[in-house]
């Protein structure tokens, strides 16, 4: 091995959006941070993920990235799912109460550019080779585009380096799961005709098929047959293309000028834990799953969200107790849900027996009729349903996402964009004193007496009703010391 060892405090293995999103969070926060890349530096306009829900809106909206996002795509508010299921987003209790259509290049594009202006080092062409920790620190083997091996050194380090994860494996953690879907294709492609809507989707006998639009004269298709289910390495045309979606969709609409072909599998796969000593897994790299719902960039971002904010506590010394322990027991079982969530939607669209399409028709129609069932569809898929354990005797709201509110200062999105914790209270508070690095106090723009104390990824920590300022003081020193 040649090389001495370098130290930075973290080091992010991966830059897909999720460790974009990370690293530009602990650099943005003040923490030196250094972006690993096994490849060479150049976002593809080839990529998987298409879809961006509310919740992650909502996140980048915490960064003030939202609205650029926004430009980049077009939105619906539609989902439907088997032939009578549908969901209107449009009911969500958001800023963003749609699906943001735009690929997942646009979205690497914005975390980059941010990521690149916070500070932190990229290093691309850098092969985690081999792993070491002590109570101090981790030190990774990097193996250079030249070959050579050096290490590197960091107090943290975070494995965001997909479904393959070398970090992954250093630390010892399976990945096991199953297979879903056997044989999916995706297609980047032009069309003669334009379809009625952003995003198409539909299933007939044996086949299925996708289309959604970039909205720059390019779509993706995605289809699988499953009387044809073959390896990932069988070369895949255009007209086996073609064939599947007209018979999922009555119509090719005109395909041509293919610039992408991929054929590959669908796993539903987890982690069984997400932190062994002083690594963290995020996004792919911890689970993935079925494409269904367009959850899988979305579940790793809400992932790095998540993190950010408590490896920079820890670093910067002010985390309680405890606290980077609480990034496992609240995002793995978000993982597990939306394992299960895309896995049975997968299942049921493929149901092929009596009983199953019965299943299939109970679930359309109790989700169109009963409204508890189509909220928590809704809140799953988008990503605002999701609620974070609380302690014993905590306030109701202690753990759940919070929208974007009004405030005399203006929007709490806005108010969260410090990255620090934002007090809102009904009445004027003046305690921040040494905290001023990670408080941010503001009041209600009505006259509602509940007290909340928002993390930085936009969740309560503390929540009373018309405390005093000795509450207030107990709730403050507890989350930020």
């Amino acid at each position: 091995m040649n090389g001495t060892a370098t130290h930075r405090t973290v080091i992010v293995v991966g830059s897909g959006p999720t460790g974009l999103l990370l690293a530009g969070d602990l650099a943005t926060a003040g923490v030196p941070v250094t972006l690993l890349e096994k490849r060479p530096h150049k976002i593809s306009n080839l990529s998987r993920a298409f879809g961006v829900h509310a919740r992650t809106l909502e996140q980048l909206d915490a960064r003030g990235l939202a609205d650029r996002l926004l430009a980049t795509g077009d939105t619906i508010t539609g989902l439907r799912a088997f032939d009578r299921l549908t969901l209107d987003l449009g009911t969500l209790e958001s800023r963003f109460p749609f699906l943001l259509i735009t690929p997942q290049y646009e979205v690497e594009r914005l975390l980059e550019r941010r990521a690149r202006e916070a500070g932190v080092e990229f290093a691309y062409e850098s092969e985690v080779v081999g792993l070491r920790q002590d109570a101090d620190g981790v030190e990774l083997e990097v193996r250079g585009a030249d070959g050579t091996v050096a290490v590197r050194r960091a107090a943290y380090v975070v494995g965001a380096d997909g479904h393959h994860s070398a970090v992954r494996r250093a630390i010892g953690l399976d990945f096991p799961g199953v297979s879903v879907i056997k044989s999916l294709f995706l297609a980047d492609v032009r069309l003669t005709e334009r379809p009625e809507d952003v995003l198409t989707v539909n299933g007939a006998g044996d086949c299925f098929a996708m289309i959604a639009s970039f909205g720059d004269g390019w779509y993706r298709v995605m289809g699988w047959n499953r009387r044809h289910e073959v390896p990932d390495d069988v070369p895949i045309d255009l007209d086996e293309v073609k064939d599947v979606t007209r018979r999922a969709l009555g119509t090719d609409y005109g395909m041509h000028d293919a610039r992408w072909l991929s054929r590959f599998h669908s796993d539903e796969r987890q982690a069984p834990r997400y932190r062994v000593g002083r690594v963290f897994l995020a996004g792919d790299a911890a689970h993935i799953h079925s494409p269904a719902g367009g959850q899988g960039m979305n579940t790793g971002l809400q992932d790095a969200a998540n993190l950010s904010w408590k490896l920079a506590a820890a670093v910067q010394g002010w985390a309680p107790e405890g606290l980077l322990g609480t990034y496992e027991t609240e995002r793995h079982p978000v993982g597990r849900a939306v394992l299960r969530s895309s896995g049975g939607l997968v299942r049921l669209a493929r149901a092929q027996s009596p009983a199953l399409r019965a299943v299939r028709a109970l679930v359309s129609a109790v989700g169109n009729l009963v409204g508890p069932a189509r909220r928590k569809a809704l809140g799953q898929i988008s990503g605002i349903g999701y609620r974070y354990p609380a302690p014993r005797g905590a306030h109701r709201l202690t753990g759940t996402r919070v929208p974007d509110v009004a405030l005399k200062g203006g929007r709490l999105y806005e108010a969260l964009r410090g990255g620090r914790f934002v007090l809102i209270a009904p009445e004027a508070y003046e305690g921040q004193g040494a905290r001023e690095d990670r408080l941010t106090v503001e009041r209600w723009a009505s006259d509602r007496r509940t007290a909340l104390l928002v993390r930085p990824d936009g969740y309560v920590a503390w929540a009373a009703e018309s405390p005093d300022a000795a509450a207030v003081e107990r709730a403050l020193t507890a989350h930020l010391g």
